[in-house]
């Protein structure tokens, strides 16, 4: 699979698309516009509001990471986002997610012998990626585990990564080399 947008090189940028770049790289230890990044660049106004949603979720999020990217991964496997999948399952991992749970995911099942709160988010990013909303019994749950701000944090983490998804499937960016999807079925 090729991108269907062609990476922009630092010559080709305008001064705004370079500052932004910049600034992307250094909120992700310099790693430059790789992902959703170089489609996003195209806007660099947008690209640098998105990107900045994107560090306040993973690195600044009360729920703590674990939840955070148990919640990516469950919106990644819901948009068929390998790429958004790839990058986030590794963190998932190191944030203390069982890698069955993963595994369950990437089979696209319901994980089994998740803890409450794991649950909870689960049912959450799930309901999200359904109905786009949150029927009164899951919502007022929710709301009583992980209070208004972390409900709060959980929606948007799967809203922000619905939009990585979608650029990252609508740009069709390809997985690393030697990056492993897992099996996608066709519609």
């Amino acid at each position: 699979m090729t991108s269907r947008f062609a990476p922009l090189s630092p010559d080709s940028m305008t001064p705004a698309q370079a500052r932004v770049a910049q600034s992307i790289a250094g909120t992700r230890g310099g790693n430059g516009a790789r992902g959703p990044f170089n489609m996003w660049l195209r806007v660099p106004e947008l690209a640098d509001r998105m990107q900045q949603v994107g560090a306040y979720i993973r690195y600044e999020a009360k729920v703590g990471a674990k939840l955070v990217e148990f919640a990516i991964c469950v919106t990644a496997r819901r948009w068929n986002a390998a790429y958004e999948w790839h990058a986030h399952a590794p963190l998932a991992v190191k944030a203390g997610l069982n890698p069955a749970h993963l595994a369950a995911l990437a089979r696209d099942e319901a994980p089994t012998g998740l803890d409450a709160t794991e649950s909870l988010v689960y049912r959450v990013a799930m309901a999200l990626g359904a109905e786009g909303a949150l029927d009164d019994a899951l919502f007022a749950t929710a709301r009583d585990a992980l209070a208004e701000d972390g409900l709060t944090e959980i929606v948007l983490t799967c809203g922000y990564y619905t939009a990585v998804a979608f650029t990252l499937n609508v740009a069709r960016v390809p997985l690393p080399e030697g990056g492993v999807p897992w099996f996608i079925p066709t519609p």
